[in-house]
Formats: C-alpha cells, structure tokens, sequence
C-alpha cells in the first residue's frame, strides 16, 4: 500500500444498506491493514477550516509572554497554551519543535464530568478564536461519532456502542504551529515517531508535506489529504480495546527541505477520547485462538494518566 484509502461518510449515512455496508467494510479493512484513512463527507464546511485556520495563525502571532499568559500550571497542558519544546515523543529526550494549544470538552449535561475536566480557556485578545475552536471541535466530535458507529459495527458490535462513552469524552482539539526551523536540529524533529493515546484522531489537511505513516514493513509513506478530506487514524486506545485488530500506526512529522525551513507549519488534530470510566479491557470478539489477549485491563483514564507522565507533559 503506497497511498491512504480514501473513504466517503455519506455513503455509511446515506440510508443504502449496500453504500453503509461498503463503508464498514472499506474503513474495516483500511483500520486492520494501515490504521489510516482519508475521509470525505464529513461535517466540517470549507468556510469553518479557513475561519479556523485564520484564527489560530492569528493567535500564534501574538507575542509570547501574551501566549505565556495562558500557559495552565498544574494541569499537564490539557487545556490552553504549550510552550515550544515542551512536548516530546515517548522514549526520546528532545523536545518536538512546535508550540500547540488546546481546545477541551464543552460538558453540558454532567456536573461531575464538569468538575473533572480543567476549564477551557478563553484568549481576551481574540474572541473568534474561541468561537470557532468551539464550533470545530462540535463538527469534529459529530463526525467521529459516525466513524465509530461504523466500526462497531466492523466489530460485530451495537452501532450506538461507541456513543455513551464519547459524550461529553475527555476529547481534545489541538491547533499546532511549527515555526520556522532557524537553525540545525540537533535529533529534534516537528514531531517524532508516535501513536496516539486516544480513540481515534481526526486532522483535517494540514499545510504542506510532512506527515509521514508507517507501514507494517517499516517503510515511509507520505500521508496527504485531499482540501476536502480529514485523514484519521486509530489510536493506541481502540487497537488496545480490539486486542490490536484494528491498527494504531505510527507516523511522524518530517522537517521540510532546508528550502523551506524559513516557513511555519500549521496543524489541528482532533483526538477523541472516551470518558475517563470507559474500560478498555479486550473485547471477547477480537480473542481467539490465534489472537490470545495482549492486554492488561485499564480504564481510558488510566491509560491516559500513564501517557501523559511518558510524554513529560505531567509529573508523577
């Protein structure tokens, strides 16, 4: 496989059992295969992209000690402004070469969840920032929804199964900037070979070359997205919870050719998680005799506390 599939939502809601069925089974086999797909058809209108996109290249030019200001203590970067540098892959010391902000849930219907979740932060200098982050973040929360229906149904489950678990989830929506690279990297790239922690992570078509995927056989592949296209991909999360049946790949972002190390880089992922309570113990249909259980029982919470210590983004 030299290139992601590519896969249409419209077809799983179109109300064509045959469409929704080729759906399942198109985004089944490109989970089990590569971990990545390339979406068409999602909720995320191309005037909502560029409004974002304006607003946090808008929020990235602000002076750092303004950015600083909404730098949380205490709360390992879930929610606002982090610093270049701060961030690093698992297992390495160097830090990532980009500077992020985050986006947090937007609880509605559950104190307890509200008191759990740090608030979300609000930038004084540029309120459309924080109106469009949110209306982002609910478009990109409704279309991993039907992805996971989709897949529950790939796993022989209920398609609501996934439902319960992502409302009001502990899902992040992080608009990255990676500056100009001003001089040689020492081993330190705009992000480092990873998985993610979560369930699935949604990134809409980030500017320019640089993401690059791994396949089984440990060969590079570019990974580009068409204008109207989200490329998603399965989190360490979901592949823990289908015992490794549905694949989180590695990838990685690249820096560019020195030509173009004088221009800034920028991305917004969406990285769905459950509630924290959700276990994520190996469903008893991806066990078998050829797949014995790989994993130990863990709640998402857990596993997530687990990650963010590795990454250096809390202390233990």
């Amino acid at each position: 496989m030299d290139r992601i599939p590519s896969v249409d939502l419209t077809d799983f809601i179109s109300g064509d059992p045959q469409r929704k069925q080729k759906f399942i089974n198109d985004i089944g086999k490109a989970y089990e295969d590569i971990g990545f797909v390339a979406l068409k058809g999602h909720f995320l209108e191309d005037q909502l992209v560029d409004k974002l996109y304006a607003e946090v290249k808008n929020f990235f030019k602000l002076p750092v000690e303004v950015k600083k200001r909404y730098e949380i203590p205490g709360i390992g970067g879930q929610r606002g402004y982090v610093s270049f540098g701060k961030e690093s892959a698992k297992g390495k010391k160097e830090g990532d070469l980009k500077e992020f902000w985050h986006f947090g849930q937007y609880v509605e219907d559950n104190d307890e969840l509200r008191k759990e979740y740090p608030e979300n932060v609000e930038v004084k200098e540029l309120p459309e920032f924080n109106r469009i982050g949110k209306e982002t973040y609910r478009m990109l929360e409704k279309t991993a929804k039907y992805v996971l229906r989709a897949l529950a149904l790939h796993l022989g489950l209920k398609e609501t199964y996934f439902d319960d678990y992502i409302h009001n989830g502990n899902s992040i929506l992080r608009p990255i900037h990676y500056p100009p690279i001003t001089e040689e990297p020492k081993n330190a790239v705009r992000a480092a070979a990873h998985g993610d922690i979560n369930l699935i992570t949604l990134l809409m078509g980030a500017q320019g070359r640089g993401l690059q995927v791994q396949r089984h056989d440990g060969v590079w592949i570019d990974a580009i997205a068409e204008p109207d296209e989200l490329m998603i991909n399965v989190g360490d999360m979901l592949s823990r919870h289908t015992n490794n049946k549905l694949k989180s790949t590695i990838h990685r972002v690249i820096n560019p050719p020195r030509e173009l190390w004088g221009t800034s880089r920028y991305s917004i992922p969406f990285f769905m998680h459950p509630i924290s309570s959700m276990k994520l113990d190996v469903l008893e249909s991806c066990i078998d005799k050829d797949h014995p259980k790989q994993f130990e029982d863990i709640t998402a919470g857990e596993f997530l506390n687990e990650r963010l210590v590795e990454l250096g983004l809390i202390k233990k």
